[in-house]
């Protein structure tokens, strides 16, 4: 729903801009990975942004005893506005929201001897089958940084662009599950209590993760 709105409002700056005859169009990278923005006038200091922005990120973490493979997918989309304090000036205060699809999805691997320590207690493999686990944050995400740049600075057609900034994901959501336990029940039933504060202890270490950093450079271009 959010991403729908976000493509209504894009048009309505595209709407806006056309009547000015100005656009501006910027090619981005940064811990947002790689992505785009479209700049519309909105005011004599302020700018409207709306962009997207993609990158696969692939890491190993470590939470209580367990070693995970986390596979991210990091995936957003931007409404900002930038405001000017003066004409003229490349200096601006940005603030919006931002459509936030992050996600990781976690496997554990077992220690050199073959095992898994979950909440202190050892498992074999074949006890735990896989422990699996998903983590995601939620949607709707205010942003607020500081830039310097204007795509549609009156000078030139090529500029570019510096975003230093902050989003706010919250709290993580943490999911975490093993699948195929295939020894007693009273082994299944024990894993499964120990699984739990396993996936509290995984979702308090993700915990610094509930302010995004953003920096970003990009060179823009105006038509």
């Amino acid at each position: 729903m959010f991403a729908k709105h976000t493509v209504l409002a894009a048009a309505a700056l595209l709407a806006a801009a056309s009547a000015n005859a100005q656009v501006g169009a910027t090619a981005d990278v940064g811990t947002t990975g790689v992505g785009f923005h479209v700049v519309v006038p909105m005011e004599t200091y302020l700018n409207g942004r709306f962009g997207a922005n993609y990158f696969k990120h692939n890491f190993s973490k470590t939470s209580g005893q367990v070693d995970y493979d986390i596979k991210g997918k990091l995936q957003t989309f931007d409404v900002l506005f930038d405001w000017y304090l003066n004409e003229g000036s490349n200096f601006h205060l940005t603030g919006g929201l931002v459509y936030n699809g992050n996600k990781f999805n976690a496997k554990a691997r077992p220690n050199g001897a073959g095992a898994y320590a979950i909440n202190g207690n050892l498992y074999s493999a074949a006890d735990v089958g896989l422990l699996t686990g998903r983590i995601d944050y939620r949607k709707a995400a205010p942003y607020a940084g500081i830039g310097w740049g204007n795509a549609l600075a009156p000078n030139s057609r090529w500029t570019s662009n510096i975003d230093l900034g902050v989003f706010y994901q919250g709290n993580p959501n943490v999911q975490l599950a093993s699948i195929g336990c295939t020894t007693s029940q009273t082994v299944c039933k024990a894993l499964a209590s120990d699984v739990a504060v396993e996936r509290q202890l995984l979702r308090d270490d993700m915990n610094s993760t509930k302010l995004y950093p953003v920096v970003r450079v990009s060179i823009g271009y105006k038509f």
